[in-house]
């Protein structure tokens, strides 16, 4: 197997306080129809036009589980983790504003702690992260954990050690 370096940054490379911002995505009205389906939560509140012109929001909201997929995406799509991610270990999540149909969000991603764990070959990183829309309101935030690979690390924790 030929060895090539990872896309993504090793534990070492990353370092705390340094922030990333991923591109913006508009919400469809076809992204809610399809995470309703995909997970069969129909709530009113995301798929019925008329009873949400009486609510608090006057409009469809998207699911707040919806928003958080797409941050996973959107981070992905940074490249930052690709093939030096070996788990994410913990999320923790705050709903703080709606997402809308039609809003553009995009991520603030901050290095906030890393913990070397040089006898496993990688470390756990916390990256705390914002969920943007177009008019700079957080709407959704909170941290991911994960572990990354070492560049130290003889072999990568990902491949099997037959």
């Amino acid at each position: 197997m030929s060895q090539h370096r990872p896309r993504g940054f090793y534990f070492e490379e990353f370092e705390e306080g340094a922030e990333l911002t991923t591109p913006a995505r508009t919400i469809t009205e076809t992204d809610i129809q399809l995470f309703a389906g995909l997970t069969g939560d129909y709530n009113q509140l995301h798929t019925d036009v008329e009873f949400c012109k009486d609510t608090i929001f006057g409009q469809r909201v998207a699911h707040g589980l919806l928003g958080l997929s797409i941050a996973q995406g959107l981070g992905t799509r940074l490249g930052f983790i690709e093939g030096t991610a070996v788990a994410l270990r913990e999320v923790t999540w705050k709903f703080t504003g709606a997402i809308f149909i039609g809003d553009t969000i995009h991520l603030k991603i901050k290095v906030a702690h890393k913990k070397a764990m040089p006898r496993l070959g990688m470390g756990m990183t916390t990256f705390d992260i914002s969920v943007i829309n177009q008019k700079d309101e957080v709407v959704q935030k909170g941290q991911w954990k994960a572990l990354i690979q070492s560049q130290n690390a003889k072999t990568s924790p990902l491949l099997r050690q037959d």
